[in-house]
Protein backbone atom coordinates (compact mmCIF):
# COMPACT_ATOMS: atom_id res chain seq x y z
CA UNK A 1 0.00 0.00 0.00
CA UNK A 2 1.18 3.49 -0.83
CA UNK A 3 0.63 6.02 1.92
CA UNK A 4 0.63 9.75 1.30
CA UNK A 5 0.81 12.26 4.15
CA UNK A 6 -1.60 14.76 2.58
CA UNK A 7 -3.33 15.81 -0.63
CA UNK A 8 -0.31 17.83 -1.77
CA UNK A 9 1.87 14.73 -1.62
CA UNK A 10 -0.84 12.70 -3.34
CA UNK A 11 -1.21 15.32 -6.08
CA UNK A 12 2.54 15.24 -6.71
CA UNK A 13 2.17 11.53 -7.50
CA UNK A 14 -0.07 12.28 -10.53
CA UNK A 15 0.85 10.40 -13.68
CA UNK A 16 2.31 7.47 -11.78
CA UNK A 17 1.12 4.00 -10.79
CA UNK A 18 -0.57 3.61 -7.42
CA UNK A 19 -0.10 -0.15 -7.31
CA UNK A 20 -2.02 -3.38 -7.50
CA UNK A 21 -3.90 -5.62 -5.11
CA UNK A 22 -3.61 -9.29 -4.40
CA UNK A 23 -6.08 -11.48 -6.27
CA UNK A 24 -9.50 -12.12 -4.74
CA UNK A 25 -11.84 -14.96 -5.69
CA UNK A 26 -15.21 -14.15 -7.22
CA UNK A 27 -17.64 -16.60 -5.64
CA UNK A 28 -21.17 -17.62 -6.58
CA UNK A 29 -22.29 -16.25 -3.21
CA UNK A 30 -20.94 -12.80 -4.18
CA UNK A 31 -22.74 -12.99 -7.53
CA UNK A 32 -26.00 -14.11 -5.89
CA UNK A 33 -25.82 -11.34 -3.27
CA UNK A 34 -25.18 -8.77 -6.00
CA UNK A 35 -28.13 -10.13 -8.00
CA UNK A 36 -30.35 -9.86 -4.94
CA UNK A 37 -29.22 -6.29 -4.22
CA UNK A 38 -29.67 -5.09 -7.80
CA UNK A 39 -32.53 -7.25 -9.05
CA UNK A 40 -30.39 -8.52 -11.94
CA UNK A 41 -31.12 -12.25 -11.83
CA UNK A 42 -30.15 -13.09 -15.42
CA UNK A 43 -29.38 -16.81 -15.62
CA UNK A 44 -25.86 -16.24 -16.98
CA UNK A 45 -25.04 -14.99 -13.45
CA UNK A 46 -27.35 -16.89 -11.12
CA UNK A 47 -27.90 -20.34 -12.64
CA UNK A 48 -24.54 -22.15 -12.70
CA UNK A 49 -26.03 -25.37 -14.11
CA UNK A 50 -27.70 -23.64 -17.05
CA UNK A 51 -24.62 -21.45 -17.62
CA UNK A 52 -22.43 -24.58 -17.75
CA UNK A 53 -24.73 -26.01 -20.44
CA UNK A 54 -25.71 -22.98 -22.49
CA UNK A 55 -23.28 -20.10 -22.11
CA UNK A 56 -20.12 -19.64 -24.17
CA UNK A 57 -18.17 -19.34 -20.90
CA UNK A 58 -19.35 -22.77 -19.64
CA UNK A 59 -19.78 -21.24 -16.16
CA UNK A 60 -21.77 -18.53 -14.43
CA UNK A 61 -20.13 -15.13 -14.76
CA UNK A 62 -20.02 -12.12 -12.47
CA UNK A 63 -22.06 -9.05 -13.36
CA UNK A 64 -19.87 -6.39 -14.92
CA UNK A 65 -21.09 -3.94 -12.33
CA UNK A 66 -20.17 -6.39 -9.55
CA UNK A 67 -16.59 -6.29 -10.79
CA UNK A 68 -16.69 -2.49 -10.91
CA UNK A 69 -18.29 -2.29 -7.46
CA UNK A 70 -15.16 -3.84 -5.99
CA UNK A 71 -13.22 -0.64 -6.77
CA UNK A 72 -13.65 1.08 -3.37
CA UNK A 73 -12.66 -2.06 -1.48
CA UNK A 74 -9.66 -2.71 -3.69
CA UNK A 75 -8.50 0.90 -3.96
CA UNK A 76 -8.43 0.98 -0.13
CA UNK A 77 -5.81 -1.78 -0.35
CA UNK A 78 -3.70 0.20 -2.84
CA UNK A 79 -3.40 3.68 -1.34
CA UNK A 80 -4.39 5.99 1.48
CA UNK A 81 -3.93 9.67 2.22
CA UNK A 82 -3.40 10.14 5.96
CA UNK A 83 -4.87 13.66 6.10
CA UNK A 84 -8.10 12.72 4.31
CA UNK A 85 -11.14 12.70 6.58
CA UNK A 86 -13.71 11.78 3.93
CA UNK A 87 -13.73 10.25 0.47
CA UNK A 88 -16.69 10.17 -1.91
CA UNK A 89 -17.14 8.15 -5.10
CA UNK A 90 -17.90 10.91 -7.59
CA UNK A 91 -18.35 8.99 -10.82
CA UNK A 92 -16.56 7.81 -13.90
CA UNK A 93 -15.42 9.29 -17.17
CA UNK A 94 -15.26 5.93 -18.94
CA UNK A 95 -16.12 2.34 -18.10
CA UNK A 96 -15.65 -0.65 -20.38
CA UNK A 97 -16.39 -4.29 -19.56
CA UNK A 98 -13.93 -5.99 -21.88
CA UNK A 99 -13.93 -9.59 -20.65
CA UNK A 100 -16.11 -11.96 -18.63
CA UNK A 101 -15.29 -12.96 -15.06
CA UNK A 102 -16.31 -16.60 -14.56
CA UNK A 103 -17.33 -17.53 -11.03
CA UNK A 104 -14.29 -18.95 -9.26
CA UNK A 105 -11.92 -16.60 -11.09
CA UNK A 106 -9.26 -14.58 -9.36
CA UNK A 107 -9.48 -10.81 -9.92
CA UNK A 108 -7.12 -8.00 -8.96
CA UNK A 109 -7.04 -4.26 -9.47
CA UNK A 110 -4.20 -2.17 -10.88
CA UNK A 111 -4.53 1.59 -10.50
CA UNK A 112 -2.76 4.67 -11.82
CA UNK A 113 -3.26 8.22 -10.58
CA UNK A 114 -4.07 10.06 -13.79
CA UNK A 115 -4.36 13.55 -12.31
CA UNK A 116 -5.68 15.51 -9.34
CA UNK A 117 -7.66 18.75 -9.45
CA UNK A 118 -8.72 21.07 -6.63
CA UNK A 119 -12.26 20.40 -5.41
CA UNK A 120 -14.08 23.24 -3.68
CA UNK A 121 -15.48 22.23 -0.31
CA UNK A 122 -18.54 23.53 1.50
CA UNK A 123 -16.23 24.18 4.44
CA UNK A 124 -13.13 26.24 3.50
CA UNK A 125 -11.24 24.76 6.45
CA UNK A 126 -11.39 21.34 4.76
CA UNK A 127 -9.87 21.61 1.27
CA UNK A 128 -10.53 18.88 -1.20
CA UNK A 129 -9.27 17.27 -4.36
CA UNK A 130 -10.82 15.44 -7.27
CA UNK A 131 -8.65 12.43 -8.14
CA UNK A 132 -9.00 10.74 -11.51
CA UNK A 133 -7.67 7.19 -11.52
CA UNK A 134 -7.36 4.62 -14.24
CA UNK A 135 -8.43 1.26 -12.85
CA UNK A 136 -7.85 -2.05 -14.59
CA UNK A 137 -9.50 -5.19 -13.24
CA UNK A 138 -7.42 -8.19 -14.30
CA UNK A 139 -8.51 -11.82 -14.32
CA UNK A 140 -5.73 -14.23 -13.43
CA UNK A 141 -4.55 -16.14 -16.50
CA UNK A 142 -6.28 -13.80 -18.98
CA UNK A 143 -4.49 -11.30 -21.21
CA UNK A 144 -7.58 -9.13 -21.67
CA UNK A 145 -8.80 -7.27 -18.56
CA UNK A 146 -12.34 -7.71 -17.27
CA UNK A 147 -12.95 -3.99 -16.83
CA UNK A 148 -11.15 -0.74 -17.54
CA UNK A 149 -12.53 2.35 -15.85
CA UNK A 150 -11.51 5.95 -15.31
CA UNK A 151 -12.93 6.61 -11.85
CA UNK A 152 -13.25 9.90 -10.00
CA UNK A 153 -12.98 10.18 -6.22
CA UNK A 154 -13.45 13.31 -4.10
CA UNK A 155 -11.10 13.54 -1.13
CA UNK A 156 -11.44 16.07 1.71
CA UNK A 157 -8.96 16.89 4.46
Amino acid sequence: MQTFANLSEFTAHAGQPLGETDYITITQAMVDQFAEATGDHQWIHTDPDRAARESPYKAAIAHGFLTLSLAPRLLAEIYKVDSVKMGINYGANKIRFTNAVPVGSQVRLKAWLHHVEPQPANDPDHPGARAIMECVFEVEGETKPACVAELIVLLFE
